[in-house]
C-alpha cells in the first residue's frame, strides 16, 4: 500500500463511490430548496423562449389598497394549499381591475396557483373583505371553506409559458 499523494485503486474506487453518494445527496438538497421562495415579479421570464413558467392575468381586482400575493404549488394532493408548500410567491401591492404577474415554475409539471388580495395589507385572511381565487376559476364557497381539490386546480405547464386568467372572488 502507498501512502502520501498515490492512491490504491481500492481507495480511488471508494473515492469515487463516495463522489456518486455524494453527488445524490446534492441532487436531493434543491427539491427541497424550492419550497418557500419569494421572488419579484419578473415578466422577462415570461418572453418568448423562456420557461417553463406561468403568466397569470389576474382579473376582477376590487380596489387599489392592499396587497395581492399570487402563490404557486405543485398540483397534488399532499401539496396543493398545505402550509409551507407553496414553491413561489410573488407580491405586490394591489390596482384594481387587471394585473399579470410572471410565475416561473421549477420543471415542467402539474401545477396549481392561490391568489389572495389581502385588502387591508395586514397579512391575514379577513373573510369578510379580503378577495380570493384560484387556478381554473373553481367554485368557493363556504361549504368547501375555500379550498377545492387539486384536481379542480391543476393545470400543465411544459418547457415553454402557459398563461392563464383568474377571476378574482370577494364576498
Amino acid at each position: 500500500m502507498r501512502t502520501g499523494i498515490f492512491m490504491t485503486s481500492t481507495t480511488k474506487t471508494l473515492a469515487g463511490m463516495a463522489g456518486v453518494a455524494l453527488a445524490g445527496v446534492a441532487l436531493a438538497a434543491p427539491v427541497q430548496a424550492q419550497y418557500r421562495q419569494t421572488i419579484s415579479d419578473n415578466p422577462a421570464k415570461c418572453a418568448a423562449g423562456a420557461g417553463p413558467a406561468v403568466r397569470v392575468t389576474v382579473t376582477g381586482i376590487k380596489e387599489s389598497k392592499g396587497t395581492m400575493r399570487v402563490q404557486s404549488y405543485r398540483g397534488t394532493q399532499q401539496d396543493w394549499l398545505e402550509k409551507g408548500k407553496w414553491i413561489n410567491r410573488i407580491e405586490a401591492p394591489a390596482r384594481a381591475g387587471s394585473m399579470t404577474f410572471c410565475m416561473p415554475v421549477p420543471a415542467p409539471g402539474t401545477y396549481g396557483i392561490a391568489v389572495r388580495h389581502d385588502i387591508n395589507g395586514n397579512g391575514k385572511t379577513d373573510i369578510f373583505a379580503d378577495g380570493g381565487a384560484m387556478s381554473n376559476n373553481p367554485s368557493i364557497n363556504i361549504w368547501n371553506l375555500g379550498k377545492p381539490s387539486y384536481k379542480k386546480t391543476a393545470f400543465k405547464v411544459g418547457n415553454g409559458v402557459e398563461s392563464i386568467t383568474i377571476a378574482m372572488r370577494y364576498r
